[in-house]
């Protein structure tokens, strides 16, 4: 069998950037793997990568503020450069242009009208109608999952799929599912745990709880550290994102009392060395479509306390008690301490799920993914005569 064609690929994402966030980092990888096989070129307004065989494209930013602004101009600069040289234009950004389109976040269209009837539809009408930054990010969400024979929509996992399907169900047609992956990396030895632990300047002893996301209300950083006064003295958490919420945040560690036990480490270009460093993740998110660093702490084999699957699209995936213990409701401080104590007291249970975990992350690692995702460029390709217009 003769192997695929090379293809010129496009890759539009206005931040690139490992520090970004989950939906960067999935960009990333894809194409760190795509460019061993194609030409892959990147267009973003904040760069910093660099890979073998990838081109990078420098897009300005005459405006930063306001944001929707500068989506508007993203999405047309890109458009100018990308309309013709290229086999596929594949966007992670709400944009009107690009055969494949991967979405990683709830529509707009579904955060202001779902659940809303009657009278509080029409004032959320009235209020989109008046809103400039409303009317276009609205528009550039129907012109990106516009049902067309060359367009492909990606969605990160079943239950942002479901929502999909709801908000816009003419593209459930040309809709796939593709999880993020992980690297899987080999089990850290106890000398790789300390040597990690120094370097993040944490305790030696003692257990180590890892939280990681960016924002860090809607991430559930707010119960983590309600809960934390009912762990033992000798349990720290180690906080890995966006430096913006940290001054905040550490008032309220130290308001609670547990400003010692509480270490934020910002954002990290690779957050590989605090998982190696951490006991357990703990991710009481409100809202993931995903949750790719639970992924990624379960591929480090360590035990993962998260919000169920109504919050948190992996949690659809996972077994409670056997690969992952669920937070039914994870705004419940209680409930989150309890199951928290009853890992950290239980060294079976930890080895148990640890080893579950990374069994389950297997299947996920990301060259896999990223031949499923050349299965849904070459999809979209047979029903295109040639390069992207």
């Amino acid at each position: 069998m003769s192997p695929p064609p090379r293809l010129r690929i496009a890759v539009l994402n206005r931040i690139f950037e490992t520090t970004g966030g989950g939906a960067e980092r999935y960009s990333i990888a894809l194409v760190e793997q795509l460019a061993q096989r194609h030409e892959v070129h990147v267009f973003a307004q904040q760069i910093k990568h660099d890979f073998p065989g990838v081109t990078y494209h420098k897009v300005p930013m005459p405006l930063r503020k306001p944001r929707w602004v500068n989506q508007l101009w993203y999405a047309w600069a890109t458009w100018r450069a990308t309309r013709s040289g290229f086999d596929i234009v594949h966007s992670h950004e709400n944009t009107w242009h690009g055969q494949v389109q991967t979405v990683h976040v709830l529509p707009v269209k579904h955060n202001l009208f779902h659940g809303r009837t009657g009278f509080k539809r029409a004032m959320r009408w009235l209020k989109v109608i008046t809103s400039p930054r409303l009317l276009a990010y609205l528009w550039l969400e129907r012109m990106r999952f516009a049902a067309r024979p060359d367009r492909r929509v990606v969605v990160t996992s079943a239950s942002l799929g479901a929502t999909m399907a709801a908000t816009y169900p003419a593209s459930m047609a040309i809709t796939s599912i593709i999880t993020p992956g992980v690297h899987l990396p080999d089990a850290a030895s106890d000398v790789e745990k300390s040597a990690a632990r120094e370097q993040l300047a944490l305790p030696a002893s003692g257990s180590c709880l890892l939280f990681v996301g960016n924002d860090y209300k809607k991430k559930g950083l707010d119960t983590l550290l309600q809960a934390m006064p009912s762990l033992l003295d000798d349990v720290v958490l180690a906080v890995v994102g966006s430096a913006a919420s940290i001054p905040a945040y550490a008032r309220q560690a130290e308001a609670a009392g547990i400003g010692k036990r509480v270490f934020f480490l910002g954002a990290l270009p690779d957050v590989m060395l605090a998982y190696r460093a951490a006991d357990a993740l703990v991710h009481p998110t409100l809202e993931d479509t995903f949750a790719m660093v639970v992924l990624e702490a379960m591929a480090h084999g360590l035990p993962v306390v998260v919000s169920s699957a109504g919050y948190c699209g992996i949690s659809g995936l996972l077994s409670a008690g056997q690969n992952a213990l669920i937070l039914q409701d994870p705004r419940d401080v209680a409930q989150l301490a309890r199951v928290l104590n009853q890992l950290l007291a239980d060294a079976h249970l930890q080895q148990q799920l640890g080893a579950q975990a990374r069994q389950f992350a297997s299947p996920y690692q990301w060259a896999d993914i990223a031949r499923q995702q050349e299965a849904v460029y070459f999809s979209a390709l047979i029903l295109n005569e040639g390069p992207a217009q």
